[in-house]
């Protein structure tokens, strides 16, 4: 436990219930980067397990390509469908943090918020 009294998984939780007070965000979570779930707060109609697996698969197969290409480390990978945006990226060595929004949500804001909240990540883990 923390000096707050909290565990490591409330204080994740913590970081993801104020993620999405920054607004426009549907829904996140922490996975670790071989795609097993640290927490999340997704729908319950969506299954967080597999969402955790394809996700890290996605952006490790983003990873890959971007060292063949010789283009510098990956920052994050956003994927833009009709209805929703996937925004993945790292958070710190162990973890992955991935944020569901509506197609409307605007980027800017998101993304610094998710940087903010991958440093929590970091440091709690």
């Amino acid at each position: 436990m923390s000096a707050e009294g909290l565990t490591t998984k409330q204080m994740l939780e913590k970081v993801l219930n104020d993620l999405k007070k920054a607004g426009d965000i549907d829904g996140s979570a922490i996975i670790t980067r071989d795609g097993l779930l640290i927490a999340s707060d997704v729908d319950s109609s969506i299954h967080a397990e597999t969402f955790a697996a394809m996700s890290a698969t996605m952006l490790g197969a983003a990873e890959t390509a971007t060292l063949e290409l010789k283009k510098g480390a990956l920052d994050r990978v956003i994927v833009e469908s009709k209805d929703a945006k996937i925004i993945a990226g790292g958070a710190g060595e162990k973890a992955l943090l991935v944020v569901m929004t509506s197609t409307e949500a605007g980027l800017g804001l998101i993304l610094v918020e998710m940087n903010k909240a991958a440093e929590k990540i970091e440091k709690v883990l």
